[in-house]
């Protein structure tokens, strides 16, 4: 790895979330509520394959960040999704006076917004991840923008989304550089990742000064049901 986004999820891991990894071996993941990702360092050995396995269960679908899609024998690419990481190195953010902090009280309804509106994985601790914004009207969480990853000297912005009934107000935008001003507070760059196929995304993000810093895919895989095939050969 030659930099921090090369391989974010494990950077994050090894770096400002260290204190989050769960550890097998040369694999790291994050508690299975916080986020499912799992992450190497380079390409997976055979033990890390096992370890992997062991960490996620039979049957059990895996993220594994930063790893060629080059599984062992019984295991099932399950989705392949091209994605682009953008960089906001020229992104100075804005302060959002109607954006308020949430926290682990507000999980219920970030949960219920995300089930909604789909940004991407969010589970019952994600919010422990960062710090988490949202807007509210008439009482009602309706949009929300967060962080994610945490590799040195950046952030990711995530789960950016809004309600159906409240868009085109430009929450997201708003959302989206008060995240990052809290970011450049702290000294940091922030940046994010999107489906290659949500344009509409990508230009918003384009506008807000975003640019491309490589293209990258977002990989599901599932290990075997009955029983784990170990990447050396045994049967564990």
């Amino acid at each position: 790895m030659t930099h921090p986004l090369d391989n974010p999820a494990w950077a994050s891991l090894t770096g400002p979330h260290a204190h989050l990894a769960e550890v097998r071996g040369a694999v790291r993941r994050y508690p299975a509520d916080v986020s499912p990702f799992l992450a190497v360092g380079s390409e997976p050995s055979a033990a890390d394959w096992d370890d992997i396995a062991a960490f996620a269960g039979p049957g059990s679908i895996v993220s594994v960040a930063g790893a060629t899609i080059s599984p062992p024998p019984g295991w099932e690419v399950v989705r392949v999704v091209p994605g682009v990481q953008m960089s906001g190195a020229g992104v100075s953010g804005a302060p959002d006076e109607e954006a308020v902090r949430l926290t682990a009280a507000d999980a219920p309804e970030m949960l219920d917004l995300a089930e909604r509106t789909q940004p991407g994985p969010f589970l019952p601790r994600t919010v422990e991840l960062g710090t988490y914004l949202g807007i509210r009207r008439g009482g009602a969480l309706v949009a929300m923008a967060g962080e994610r990853l945490h590799p040195p000297g950046w952030t990711e912005i995530s789960a950016v989304c809004t309600e159906a009934a409240f868009r085109g107000q430009g929450l997201a935008t708003r959302l989206v550089l008060a995240v990052a001003a809290g970011i450049r507070a702290r000294g940091e760059i922030p940046f994010l990742h999107a489906a290659a196929s949500n344009t509409n995304a990508i230009r918003l993000y384009e506008s807000l000064g975003f640019s491309l810093r490589r293209m990258t895919s977002f990989n599901a895989l599932r290990v075997p049901e009955d029983e784990v095939i170990s990447a050396s050969g045994t049967r564990a």
